[in-house]
């Protein structure tokens, strides 16, 4: 090799490393761009997809059994035929880590603990528990009741016994088996609670984890006794990728917590080290699909509110007397 064709040589091996660059560079850029995330997080410094991006991320977010849903009242079927629940194992205390993931707080669990009845056709066990909030404990929920939007959600994530992981059973249309439970702000602190919202101090950034005191999931939710009324729908996973393989129960009874501890929460940090609030997906469309009640009569959230104000009216008159 002549040194005019080294010289050649040298300066192609450069230009290749150059544009190989480029294109390392312009992968980067698009995966960065292809992140998923809230609408809070979304700004002019932070370049990723909000929820309005999702299909492009993965498709089956546009599909038509998405979550959440805003529940109509008026428009549920009763249906008679939906029993309560049968719960195994969640009596039962245990050991975990509860996790900062970025996107939410995760607890993982180990499947002991099962569920059947309910109409739902297989025995499912409990893999995970994570939650969804808005800003200092305004409203964060995922699903809605007749337009009004909760503190907060969290969802009890089980897939069916035959399954090792969610990744595997949203495979199955019938996979995963979702409970749903909504919270409402009360004047006291819901002391069950405090092993989660004292596990928080310790996981303010994304991949922080810490072990948590020991506790049951029957501690976490309202009596089982309470139980028996509930909303059923057919949707989807409410974060990318969106599988539409889950059964979606949501239940009437709220779990109390003080506006302390709801806004603790949000005390959390997202990966661009700003606040984690509004971590919610917006209601889906509905389309097709109908939400059944388990219940024979429901009383829809702006009944209550009216007689509430009623009740408030007659009180204060009969006080001025």
């Amino acid at each position: 090799m002549t040194l005019h064709e080294f010289s050649g040589h040298r300066k192609q091996t450069r230009m290749y490393v150059f544009y190989s660059f480029l294109f390392l560079a312009s992968l980067s850029r698009i995966a960065a761009r292809a992140e998923w995330c809230y609408q809070s997080q979304v700004t002019c410094e932070h370049k990723c997809e909000g929820p309005s991006e999702w299909p492009k991320i993965a498709s089956a977010c546009g599909g038509n059994k998405q979550s959440p849903i805003n529940i109509v009242t008026k428009k549920v079927k009763m249906e008679g035929s939906l029993p309560a629940f049968k719960f195994q194992g969640y009596k039962e205390t245990f050991h975990s880590f509860i996790t900062n993931n970025g996107h939410t707080v995760k607890v993982n669990l180990s499947g002991a603990a099962q569920i059947n009845g309910g109409s739902l056709g297989s025995t499912y066990k409990a893999m995970e528990i994570h939650f969804h909030w808005g800003k200092n404990g305004e409203h964060g929920s995922e699903h809605t009741i007749d337009g009004e939007q909760y503190p907060m959600e969290m969802h009890l994530v089980h897939i069916k016994s035959t399954y090792s992981s969610v990744e595997e059973a949203v495979k199955d249309p019938s996979g995963v088996a979702v409970f749903g439970f909504l919270y409402e702000e009360a004047e006291s602190s819901n002391q069950k609670y405090d092993p989660i919202i004292n596990a928080l101090v310790n996981i303010p950034f994304p991949d922080n984890r810490t072990s948590l005191q020991s506790l049951s999931l029957d501690s976490l939710i309202p009596d089982q006794t309470m139980l028996s009324s509930y909303f059923r729908y057919e949707g989807s996973l409410t974060t990318p990728d969106c599988a539409e393989s889950v059964i979606w129960t949501v239940f009437e009874q709220t779990i109390p917590l003080s506006r302390n501890q709801l806004s603790t929460f949000s005390t959390l940090q997202f990966d661009n080290e700003t606040a984690m609030v509004g971590t919610f997906r917006p209601v889906q469309p509905l389309n097709s699909r109908e939400v059944f009640y388990s219940g024979c009569t429901v009383v829809s959230v702006n009944a209550v509110l009216v007689v509430g104000t009623i009740f408030t009216t007659i009180f204060t008159l009969n006080t001025i007397k």
